[in-house]
């Protein structure tokens, strides 16, 4: 298969694809390595995104970018209850969106016809937009295959009981979510909880209603999901993933990115010897919590890497909490970063572990280059993710919500310096094969790349 990144462009097809980007970092950048990935293969691209949390376009000379307003006032721009951003923009993106697409469409001409929309499922309100202007809208859904079928299922839970979560059932299993246990059911923070099980049951109708579903994930990592994905939705099901691997190496982070630390790393002496941690772009932690994880890692007697995004220890700007001389007392072991260029960090020689909250992207990232993983999830579909790394794949260890430094340091060492750890390293190795087998020529991902683009074709 040719690479989109070092292949010349194909001619144009004269058919152009319009994206809208939901404005959070996990979902902005595989929605951008779609739009290379169809860019390549001799699409028009089109951006619609909001004003809130805007790509840096200046990344994508060869994209047309269409801001829109979003309707947000002081104080709403804001991920702290991202849940309800989401139902509220849900609402006020609605007429910007759809006076910018039906001037999209007007504007056609031979030479740039659109044919398709692609969406996150939380744009819920896009699928009546598309029907209204009567054009087809596709659902790129972020997450893995498992921790979707999870969403979905919350409704069920409620049903069944098992939600609200409580602490008495924490250990047990949900037999209609294997391998699941009760404390890793999705749990989403937000003001109204409401708020939560409205935008699962709005976001589930639309994508029954839509043109296809697009996912970021590979038929040999998740199979028995995928079978039971197309079972119950009456659409096209593309699995197009690893989608960063056949993306171009533009830069759709919202952080600026620190590449000192790849400069540190190339210091490192052994290989696979350092942990890389690092929690996302939403992750927030207490200033106990942000205490033990310092003290774990200090205490492990391992070099790391820590990503410590500003903001993301409640009460604190940035490193303000740490103890008085605890950066000297490490000797060169650990370094810390406000953000990191995570793909090249991952594929660096000397990394040799990943303390994540397993978003998917990390998650998946960490597959594609062979890096077993120590999961401290937060909320959404990292707990989900996160079960699947340990007791399906079996290529990491869970804190099972255990933000406490001895779990921590017992696990670091476990995972760095053990034959447990070794074990796991390769499993993670022969599922790195299974991605790359996936997108070579004849692959389960590069046959299902060119299904989706006879596809769009085809509208």
């Amino acid at each position: 298969m040719e690479d989109p990144r070092i292949s010349p462009v194909k001619p144009r097809l004269g058919r152009e694809i319009i994206l809208f980007l939901l404005p959070l970092q996990g979902h902005v950048t595989p929605m951008l390595q779609l739009a290379n990935i169809l860019y390549s293969r001799g699409f028009s691209i089109t951006i619609v995104h909001t004003h809130f949390n805007s790509p840096k376009s200046s990344n994508y000379p060869h994209f047309n970018f269409q801001p829109i307003p979003d309707g947000l006032l002081e104080g709403q721009a804001s991920t702290v209850d991202f849940v309800a951003l989401l139902v509220l923009m849900n609402v006020t993106c609605v007429v910007p969106f759809r006076d910018c697409l039906s001037k999209l469409l007007s504007d056609a001409s031979k030479d740039r016809i659109p044919c398709c929309l692609i969406t996150d499922p939380v744009w819920h309100f896009t699928q009546a937009v598309a029907d209204e202007l009567n054009f087809p809208r596709m659902v790129l859904r972020t997450s893995s295959i498992s921790s979707f079928l999870a969403f979905c299922a919350l409704p069920l839970m409620q049903e069944k009981g098992y939600l609200p979560i409580q602490d008495s059932r924490l250990e047990e299993a949900v037999p209609e979510l294997p391998p699941l246990k009760v404390k890793d059911l999705h749990v989403i923070n937000s003001k109204d909880p409401e708020d939560v099980l409205r935008l699962i049951i709005a976001m589930a109708e639309t994508m029954w209603a839509s043109s296809g579903l697009i996912f970021n994930s590979f038929e040999e990592l998740e199979p028995t999901k995928l079978a039971e994905c197309r079972r119950g939705f009456p659409v096209p099901i593309f699995t197009v993933g690893p989608i960063h691997k056949l993306s171009a190496a533009s830069s759709g982070s919202l952080f600026p990115q620190d590449r000192s630390c790849i400069s540190w790393l190339d210091k490192q002496e052994r290989p696979k010897s350092v942990l890389y941690v690092s929690f996302g772009s939403l992750s927030i932690v207490s200033e106990a919590q942000f205490l033990e994880i310092a003290w774990g890692l200090a205490n492990s007697g391992q070099h790391f890497l820590w990503v410590v995004r500003p903001g993301s220890v409640r009460g604190s700007e940035w490193l303000e909490v740490l103890p008085s001389g605890f950066l000297e007392g490490l000797d060169g072991r650990g370094y810390i970063v406000k953000w990191a260029p995570q793909h090249g960090v991952l594929a660096h020689p000397a990394v040799g572990g990943f303390l994540t909250h397993n978003g998917w992207n990390s998650t998946l990232e960490a597959i594609c280059e062979g890096v077993p993983m120590m999961c401290m999830p937060f909320h959404g579909d990292q707990r989900v993710n996160a079960r699947y790394v340990n007791n399906e794949w079996r290529v990491g260890l869970h804190l099972e919500y255990k933000v406490e430094r001895k779990e921590i340091e017992d696990a670091i060492r476990k995972l760095m310096a053990s034959d447990e750890g070794e074990e796991m390293r390769e499993k993670i190795k022969a599922l790195k094969r299974k991605a790359d087998e996936s997108l070579q020529d004849g692959g389960s991902s590069c046959q299902s790349l060119q299904k989706l683009t006879e596809y769009l074709v085809s509208f």
